[in-house]
This record gives structure tokens, C-alpha cells and sequence, in this order.
């Protein structure tokens, strides 16, 4: 998919929009999870989809990230989690997003009914 410089493709928007739904800080599963709820279905085909996403967001500088504490997985017997947050600008992407779907939903067009 092309996309124009700045334009965030759809999963990109659905990421910025479940980042401001959330905590402070979040970890891809827990944002994959919130992602499946809000849409009600399973969106994403794989987690390598969703990471390459929060990549290109952090490029894009829509998102920080950084590895959490060492002592906290070590406590709890489980891998470390990279931790991420959202940006000044990731919510103001977030609310541009917000605003494109309610424009999106008052456009659509009425169907006409058939003469009888």
C-alpha cells in the first residue's frame, strides 16, 4: 500500500487510537488484546504484523519505547516486555483518526429505494 507522506495506514490509526485507550504504558500483547475487543474480532493476521507497525510508528516519532526494568521479569519468571507510550503527536494522530471516522460515518451515502 502507498501512502502519502504523513498519512498513517489503517492499522497504524487503529494503533494510535487504542494507545490513547490505554494505561500510560503498554506492551504489544496487551495492545493486540484491546485491539480485539474494540473490534470485536481478531484484526491483526500475526503479532510480526503489529510489531513492524509499533516499529514504523516509533520512526515516525508517534511512540516511544524502551525495555522495561530487568528485575521485574526476573521476579516473575517470565521474558522482559519492551514497554511503549504514546507521543504529543501519536495523540494528536490518535484524535485526527477519531475525527476521520466520524467524518467517515456521517458520509455514507443512503441507499435509495426502488419506485414501487
Amino acid at each position: 500500500m502507498r501512502r502519502k507522506p504523513g498519512a498513517l495506514v489503517p492499522l497504524e490509526a487503529a494503533i494510535c487510537l487504542a494507545a490513547a485507550d490505554l494505561d500510560e504504558q503498554f506492551h504489544g500483547y496487551e495492545l493486540a488484546k484491546h485491539l480485539a475487543e474494540v473490534t470485536g474480532h481478531r484484526s491483526l493476521t500475526a503479532y510480526g504484523t503489529l510489531y513492524r507497525a509499533l516499529a514504523r510508528l516509533e520512526q515516525m516519532k508517534l511512540v516511544k519505547s524502551r525495555w522495561e526494568d530487568p528485575s521485574i521479569p526476573a521476579r516473575e519468571n517470565r521474558p522482559g516486555r519492551r514497554l511503549y507510550t504514546l507521543t504529543a503527536a501519536g495523540h494528536r494522530a490518535a484524535e485526527a483518526a477519531r475525527a476521520a471516522e466520524r467524518t467517515k460515518a456521517r458520509k455514507r451515502p443512503r441507499r435509495k429505494l426502488a419506485p414501487a
